[in-house]
């Protein structure tokens, strides 16, 4: 199974439809809260170069800026 880290804040809307979507297909992931977290605040910044959420990293590599699901199920190799 792929590592997968997800950068968010509660209010983001497609925060929550990226973490329902990894429920829904089983896949495990470590969620930062930035709103709260500086420190996450600033890794999601030097890895993404931005400060929109979510950002969501897959294997320490693959960066996916916002909830693109086809980038998600191509990258983890899961059905759509």
């Amino acid at each position: 199974m792929k590592k997968v880290e997800i950068y968010s804040t509660p209010s983001c809307h497609f925060c929550h439809m990226a973490k329902e979507f990894f429920t829904a297909k089983g896949v495990e992931y470590t969620d930062y809260n930035v709103a709260s977290d500086t420190t996450k605040r600033t890794e999601m910044l030097e890895k993404s170069g931005q400060l929109g959420v979510p950002v969501i990293i897959i294997d320490n590599k693959d960066v996916v800026i916002g909830f693109n699901q086809k980038a998600l199920t191509s990258i983890l190799e899961i059905p759509a």
